[in-house]
Formats: structure tokens, C-alpha cells, sequence
């Protein structure tokens, strides 16, 4: 579509006193708070999960000792996708037009896509965590009761589903501190991060930084708040489309990430040789997911 002097008539002449619509304030990247971004030059990368070798057995005396090994797991592959976008106005609009701030606000538009492409597709990755057709590596739903294993499987959701509570968060919690490796022995993962819809914000709130327990009358302290086991403010993503899932990212070492293969550029000034029409193009290039299901844990919600 190309805008000409039809497409905004008031800018031709003067005496406008304001253009609104285009300069609404935009929320702070939170998918930069969330995902580990990461710079490639290739056109995909892959991380490689290794397996782990179960407890040592006992060894009888004079006996041989059994020999155990490591092994290859699961391969995530992380394949970059390109984003683009542009407008094209016509020699006799860009001449006629009255105001610089309509000439801006267009540039201001194309960059404000891409933010929006990049935080959509982020918050995907949540928004689709418990959604049959978008699985990992493994096999499953990034959260899923039934993530296989070499030995067994683990859980990185509740068993059952429960809305956002003192009590229900304590419990993802747990699930958390009981979190095993490959051949199902104890590792040591944190919760660190609430992430929750705009409509659980207020919920997640009380939660975190109440000095006792929340929403009760008892006299008992905020367990979660003493032991200092998640950051006091939870973070809030208007790209999250549930409103009643809510979610719990770990420090597991190879999480959520961004790979960034392009970064987001915007070229001006092209003329097209025939019609004179005047092009601005912008273009990036990113891969997003997930490489161990460890790093998140959450609920769909009990609705």
C-alpha cells in the first residue's frame, strides 16, 4: 500500500493544531528481562543436552567395578527468522506535506512493529507453554507433567491446576527444590522470577511483599518473603495472553533464549526508480525458545 495525498488530506495544509494517536508511550522490552540474548552469525544454533551418570554403585571387594558413561540428549535447534517491514509514499505526498511530525511518526511506527513482533513472538513461547503442537525437543509441552528422561521423567508444572495463590505458588516452589537431573538425581535450581498477565499483577503483588501471610488473618510470616526466595517484584507482561497462567523462571544455566542474527536496521530515502514512490524499509533477523525446561515452571490456571 502506498500513501499519497489522499491517504492523510489534513497534512497538506496548515492549521492543524495537534496529530495524536502515534505517541503513545510503549512499555519497557521485558523480553530482554526474560530470555538470554545472544548474538549469532550462523544460520541456526543447536544446544546439545548432555546426560549424567547415576549414583556410584557399591564396589564388592576384589570385584570389578561397573563402568557407567555420559551420553547425548536432546537437540534444540534454534533457527533465525527474518522480520521485515516498510512504507512507500509518493513524490507528491512527501513534497506537499505540511508537518514534520507526520513525516516522524512514520519512522516511529515501522520501529514500534518490530517491537511488538519481538515481544508477540517472545511471549509465545509462554503463551504456547501448555498448548499441544508446540513441542520441545523432548517431546512435550515446555511445561508438562511428563518431560522424559534418561532415567524417568520430571515435572515443571503443578499436577494439577490451580489459580495464582500464597498456597499454590509455595507449592510450584517445592517443585522447584525437588527439581532432578537427567538419570533422576537432586539438583539445585532457584526460583527467581514471578511473571504473571497485567490482570495478576495486583495478586502477585500481595503475594511478594506482604509481611505476612496474604489474604488471611493469620499472624504468620510471609515464608516466601523471609527466606528471600523470589524477587520482591514480580514481572508483568501485557504479551501474555492467558489471563489467569502465571509463571516461575528458574536460574537453570541454559534457559530461554533470544538468539539475535540481524539486529533491526531501517534504511531511508530509496526512491523507486520508476514511479518516484519514496521507500523506507527496516528488516531483523532472531531465533527465540527454549533449550531446558528447567528454567521455567508454572500453571495454566485453574479456569
Amino acid at each position: 500500500m502506498t500513501e499519497n495525498r489522499g491517504t492523510l488530506p489534513k497534512s497538506l495544509w496548515p492549521g492543524v493544531k495537534a496529530w495524536w494517536g502515534a505517541d503513545y508511550k510503549q512499555y519497557p522490552e521485558v523480553c530482554r528481562q526474560i530470555f538470554d540474548v545472544q548474538n549469532s552469525k550462523m544460520a541456526f544454533e543447536e544446544d546439545v543436552q548432555i546426560t549424567s551418570m547415576s549414583a556410584a554403585p557399591v564396589k564388592d571387594e576384589g570385584g570389578s567395578r561397573t563402568y557407567n558413561n555420559i551420553g547425548q540428549g536432546y537437540t534444540t535447534r534454534y533457527t533465525h527468522i527474518a522480520y521485515a517491514n516498510g512504507y512507500q509514499i509518493t513524490r507528491e505526498q512527501f513534497a506537499d506535506n505540511q508537518y514534520v511530525k507526520v513525516a516522524r511518526a512514520r519512522t516511529r511506527a515501522l520501529s514500534k512493529s518490530h517491537r511488538v513482533t519481538k515481544e508477540t513472538v517472545s511471549a509465545n513461547v509462554l503463551n504456547r507453554a501448555f498448548t499441544s503442537g508446540y513441542e520441545g525437543a523432548d517431546g512435550v509441552t515446555f511445561l508438562s507433567t511428563a518431560h522424559p528422561e534418561k532415567v524417568g521423567t520430571f515435572s515443571n508444572r503443578l499436577a494439577v491446576a490451580a489459580d495464582l495463590s500464597e498456597s499454590s505458588l509455595e507449592d510450584l516452589i517445592i517443585l522447584i527444590m525437588t527439581a532432578t537431573d537427567s538419570v533422576g538425581d537432586p539438583v539445585q535450581l532457584e526460583a527467581k522470577k514471578l511473571i504473571v498477565p497485567p490482570q495478576l499483577i495486583f495478586t502477585a503483588t500481595r503475594i511478594l511483599k506482604s509481611t505476612l501471610q496474604s489474604g488471611t488473618a493469620n499472624n504468620d510470616v510471609n515464608a516466601m518473603k523471609e527466606m528471600g526466595l523470589l524477587q520482591n517484584d514480580p514481572v508483568k507482561w501485557n504479551y501474555l495472553t492467558d489471563p489467569d497462567a502465571w509463571f516461575v523462571q528458574t536460574d537453570a544455566p541454559e534457559g530461554m533464549k533470544l538468539y539475535q542474527r540481524e539486529a533491526r536496521e531501517i534504511k531511508k530515502g530509496q526512491t523507486d526508480d520508476d514511479t518516484d514512490n519514496l521507500k523506507v524499509k527496516s528488516y531483523e533477523r532472531f531465533s527465540v525458545g527454549y533449550t531446558d525446561p528447567r528454567s521455567l515452571y508454572g500453571s495454566p490456571g485453574a479456569g
